[in-house]
């Protein structure tokens, strides 16, 4: 397979050959922002959505943007075209920027921008999301809105990191976070939601609000089943009669045991098979988002 091809430092580079300062903040001091999306069938799910979370992101540590809404659309489609794959993972970081000096104050840094596509990469096997995962409350919590606001998708993700080496430390396939009070928070870069009857109960507090979560919000009325946000505990998780996760690089995927105690009937449920049936066709669907492959590159 080819080697992909990055954009880094205003250029297109071979992933090998792509690099930063080791005095850009990013590197220093975790200061920066990302966000990630996946192409599909040629075609990249929700772009705009994705993009304005990253300004979004950028307008809430006062990282001013090195591009336009546009511009930074443009050369995201760019890097997928030329990459070529028909599905793929494809991640942009924003940095702070290099000002000639290893220390804190972020006074003349100029922000970069990288681009990273490589195939699609599935978060499990296809058999253990058939079977479904297993998830731990772990003792990392996610920090809340007084520490660094959820929504931002900051470089700052340790917490994530040490939670799901916890879990998987635990023989679990992914990691609970709570919330400093003791709420269910959300998975290591995936949102929650439980299943009641016809009803999906989904936390609203201290969590990123996902693309992925909003698409499953956005389907279920059509699908017969109300949503709830709010604050819920572990007692709601361990009486579920379903539970699943979602993120832009997995999709959904169903929970079967949650700290050693199995989710309903122990496999994937008939909400999570309607409602993942429901997302599989709206990102196929051709207004799914913005095409990156021609005719010819995709045959």
């Amino acid at each position: 397979m080819p080697e992909p091809i990055a954009y880094v430092n205003g250029e297109f580079r071979p992933e090998s050959e792509a690099s930063i300062s080791i005095l850009d903040h990013a590197v220093l001091y975790g200061d920066g922002v990302f966000d990630t999306v996946f192409g599909w069938k040629g075609r990249i799910f929700r772009l705009d959505e994705h993009i304005e979370r990253t300004f979004q992101s950028m307008a809430a540590i006062a990282l001013d943007p090195p591009f336009s809404r546009s511009e930074l659309k443009a050369l995201v489609l760019e890097a997928a075209r030329r990459n070529g794959f028909e599905n793929a993972y494809i991640k942009w970081i924003v940095t702070r920027g290099v000002n000639g000096r290893p220390l804190m104050d972020p006074q003349g840094c100029v922000a970069n921008l990288i681009i990273i596509v490589q195939p699609y990469l599935e978060r499990v096997s296809a058999e253990r999301a058939a079977r479904g995962v297993a998830l731990k409350t772990v003792a990392w919590r996610r920090p809340s809105g007084q520490v660094l606001a959820p929504q931002v998708k900051s470089l700052n993700y340790l917490n994530l990191v040490m939670a799901k080496m916890e879990a998987k430390a635990a023989g679990a396939d992914e990691a609970l976070l709570l919330t400093l009070d003791g709420h269910l928070c959300e998975a290591t870069g995936c949102n929650i939601f439980l299943v009641k009857d016809r009803r999906l109960l989904t936390p609203d507090r201290d969590i990123l609000f996902g693309i992925t979560r909003a698409a499953v919000i956005e389907l279920a009325p059509s699908l017969g089943f109300t949503v709830e946000e709010g604050a819920f505990g572990l007692y709601d998780a361990y009486t579920a009669d379903e539970i699943f996760v979602c993120s832009t690089a997995g999709g959904l995927l169903p929970v079967c045991r949650i700290d050693g105690r199995t989710v309903g009937g122990g496999a994937p449920g008939p909400a999570f098979a309607c409602l993942s049936a429901a997302y599989g066709a709206l990102i196929n669907a051709p207004e799914a988002g913005p095409a990156y492959l021609t005719v010819e590159t995709a045959a």
